[in-house]
């Protein structure tokens, strides 16, 4: 069986594949400079990317939540279960409505379907979004109070590989989260140490600071608004999935900040 993995050099995705690829499975990881090249916004790429594929591995670039994002997830999802390509693992968002449409849009294809639905990963602040600012001392951020249950990409990893391997959990949603609630400004400091200066501002303001990194300005205004809607309590909670379905604890932040990652 050989599964695809969308956003291959992802966060995920490349963690996803390494662990598929140890255990022997076939791996097609697939990006916008990959051959076959993939890319969510060209659907002349999808053919080649699913065609042998039996299973996937689905990350969406920039944001699931994103307007737009279900009607591509939908279109995507049919037309690789018309190429027998049936099993799908998507990575979701938690509390996100746009998220939510994209999920309905993948489940309505016929796919054998699950669902994970993922808290902000505690790499953003090594690998992604945050982690340049991080490293120069700072972290800015849209204006908000409540903590969040930061998840190690590891671990997603190592769920979305038993959920592709497992047929016991198509139909299932899981929400992924770590073992426990922290600010962004707690887990900045937690990752970059106590010296860590901390910017909160409001979103419009938010959004400028995303553009003028280059970021371009639709993503950077859906981007802010996504994280002023979802940090607004909604998401405040852990859960047990991770624990559920690996048969051991969620990772810890102080394991990344101690640079123990697997």
């Amino acid at each position: 069986m050989t599964t695809l993995i969308t956003g291959a050099t992802g966060k995920t995705g490349q963690r996803v594949a390494h662990r598929l690829q140890t255990l022997d499975h076939d791996v097609r990881g697939v990006t916008r400079h990959s051959t076959p090249r993939f890319d969510w916004h060209d659907r002349t790429t999808w053919a080649g990317a699913v065609d042998g594929c039996e299973s996937a591995y689905l990350t969406f670039q920039p944001d699931l939540g994103l307007p737009g994002a279900d009607e591509i997830i939908g279109a995507f999802a049919a037309q690789a279960v018309a190429a027998g390509c049936t099993r799908l693992v998507l990575l979701s968002g938690r509390g996100e409505d746009g998220a939510q449409r994209a999920e309905q849009a993948m489940t309505a294809s016929g796919a054998e379907w699950t669902i994970l639905r993922s808290a902000f990963f505690m790499q953003n602040f090594t690998e992604g979004a945050f982690a340049d600012e991080l490293a120069a001392g700072s972290l800015t951020m849209v204006e908000h109070t409540v903590a969040e249950p930061f998840v190690d990409a590891d671990d997603i990893a190592e769920v979305a590989v038993a959920t592709l391997l497992d047929k016991g959990y198509v139909g299932r949603v899981l929400e992924l989260t770590g073992p426990q609630l922290l600010t962004f400004e707690e887990a900045a400091r937690a990752v970059g140490g106590p010296g860590v200066a901390y910017l909160s501002m409001p979103t419009e303001d938010y959004i400028t600071v995303l553009t003028e990194a280059g970021l371009p300005a639709a993503d950077a205004a859906g981007l802010a608004y996504l994280f002023e809607e979802v940090l607004d309590g909604r998401n405040a909670y852990v859960t047990q999935d991770v624990e559920t379905v690996l048969g051991r604890a969620a990772r810890s932040i102080d394991g990344l900040a101690g640079g123990e990652q697997s």
